[in-house]
Formats: C-alpha cells, structure tokens, sequence
C-alpha cells in the first residue's frame, strides 16, 4: 500500500511517496558536488545564517544560476549532473517536464524564516519535490501548524503556498534535492496512486467556475461601465 500521510491529500500540505532511495549512493554523489562552490541562497531576506544551493539543471544551463525561474520554458542540464549518474536516474523517473532542479544546503545554526512561495502547489500546476540527502534529528521543518519528519533517501511534495519554516539547529549540514515538476497525467496518476483526491479537487474547480457565473450575472444586471470591465476581467480568469 502507498504510504499515505493524509486520507484527502488534495487538501493536505504534503505527501509522503512510497520510494526509498540508496542513501549511501545519494551520500558518495553528494561529496562530488559538495566539492564546487555552492552560491548563497538569492532571498537573503528569508534566511539567518548559511543558506547555499548549487544548480543540476537551469535556465542558462550554469550550476550557479540557482533561480527557481517560472515563465522559462527550456531548462538545461548542468554539468555537475552528468557526473551524478544516480542522481540522473531518479530524475529520469520522474516522467514529467521539470524546471529548477537544485541541491539546497542549510547549515548548522541557519533558519529559513516562515514565508510563503506563492502558486507552488499541485492545484496550480506545480509540484516541488523534496528528496533529503542529507539530515539530522535536530532539523525542525514545519508546514503551517505541523512539523515534518523528512528521513534520508524519502521523497516528498509539499504544499509551499502554506507558511513554512525550517531550522537546522544540529551539527551537520542538511542537504535536499529539490525538482521543480510540472503537473502532467503521470504526476496526476502518482499523485493520486499516494492518496490525491482528484475528484474532489475537480469538483472544487466546478464549483469555482459556478459562483464566477454567479458574480457575472449579477453584474450584468448594473449594467455600468465599471461593472462591465469586471465582467470582462472575471471571464478572463475563468
């Protein structure tokens, strides 16, 4: 049976997928990257201490082009990732387009202040897939009001439009993989094989469409300028 953290995890902040990858190999893999030099994390204003990330795939195809880009359409491999064969393997598992594909470095003592990451969840068409590397016990991940237990070698979604904070209050640096997805039919038939309620985000997008048909004839009958570049606006977005 899939490992299932949530009975309706189309409502939930994360899932938990049933993979466990080779950590030893993820680990051996992880000490070839950790020999480059690793940017700072670009949002300085969410962090205290050492936040760092190196890219395995890109816009510019540059390992230090750590942007989570959204618009770009082609990504390119870095070349740190060709010398990660085990670490290409996992990604070529995933059959779905992807964007950033980062390994993200919070050192001992760091915390990434709560914030939000507008958009990224599944319902809007993106999933950010966490695989942890490299951890501690003493890592405090928290989803809006819950704490995350990420074990090494486990891969997760997480729901990164909820508020979350991160603090690495251990002695060794924790490292993830993190893979930008795009949602697609397989991520739909994984997702949903993990408990995604698919149906029921369905109907609440029926539902959404059916009260914007509400406002709209509503404002047809005011039958004012202002009400008619509403209307306008409204069917735009549907």
């Amino acid at each position: 049976m899939p490992n299932i953290t949530k009975k309706n995890a189309q409502l939930s902040r994360y899932i938990k997928f049933n993979q466990q990858y080779n950590v030893p190999l993820l680990k051996s893999e992880l000490a070839t990257a950790m020999a480059l030099n690793w940017p700072d994390h670009f949002n300085k204003k969410d962090y205290n201490g050492s936040w760092q990330s190196i890219s395995l795939q890109s816009a510019s195809g540059r390992e230090d082009d750590i942007l989570a880009n959204y618009g770009v359409t082609h990504y390119k491999e870095t070349a740190l990732l060709k010398k990660l064969p085990y670490i290409k393997s996992i990604l070529d598992s995933w059959d779905c387009p992807k964007e950033a594909i980062r390994l993200l470095a919070l050192h001992p003592g760091a915390e990434i202040k709560p914030h939000r990451d507008r958009g990224c969840n599944y319902v809007n068409g993106v999933c950010r897939i966490h695989i942890p590397i490299q951890t501690n016990q003493a890592v405090q991940f928290k989803v809006s009001d819950e704490f995350l237990v990420l074990e090494e070698g486990t891969s997760w979604y997480i729901d990164f439009d909820e508020i979350h904070t991160i603090k690495n209050n251990g002695k060794s640096v924790r490292v993830h993989l993190v893979i930008d997805c795009i949602r697609n039919d397989w991520t739909d038939a994984f997702f949903t094989a993990h408990g995604y309620d698919l149906a029921s985000e369905k109907q609440g997008q029926q539902m959404n469409e059916d009260q914007t048909l509400m406002v709209i004839a509503a404002l047809e009958r005011l039958d004012v300028p202002a009400a008619k570049q509403l209307i306008e606006d409204l069917r735009k977005g549907r």
